[in-house]
């Protein structure tokens, strides 16, 4: 049985794709974020304090947490966002009044 070009690189092609697609099947983090906000797994959420988690996340970047959205069920996620709010008085800040 001869195999052609095209044959080739259809199976290329689907060699490749079907190891990009198990890549991402895998690679999924149970928390990820940026400092606009971000979402936590809700299998994780279960597992650890989810609040801290994304008080923590926002504080790295001198912000805080606005809860935006809760999927409770099994491959849902928490999702909140990272707002500034000059307003709020942070611990050990200093305050210059001019």
């Amino acid at each position: 049985m001869r195999l052609g070009t095209s044959g080739l690189i259809l199976g290329a092609v689907a060699l490749v794709s079907g190891l990009t697609a198990h890549a991402w099947a895998d690679g999924v983090p149970p928390f990820k974020g940026n400092d606009t906000g971000g979402i936590i797994a809700w299998s994780y959420a279960q597992q650890t304090d989810a609040r801290q988690l994304a008080s923590d996340h926002c504080a790295q970047y001198g912000k805080v947490v606005k809860p935006l959205a809760v999927q409770p069920y099994y491959g849902g996620y928490i999702s909140f966002a990272c707002i500034w709010r000059p307003t709020v008085v942070y611990p050990g800040a200093i305050s210059v009044k001019g």
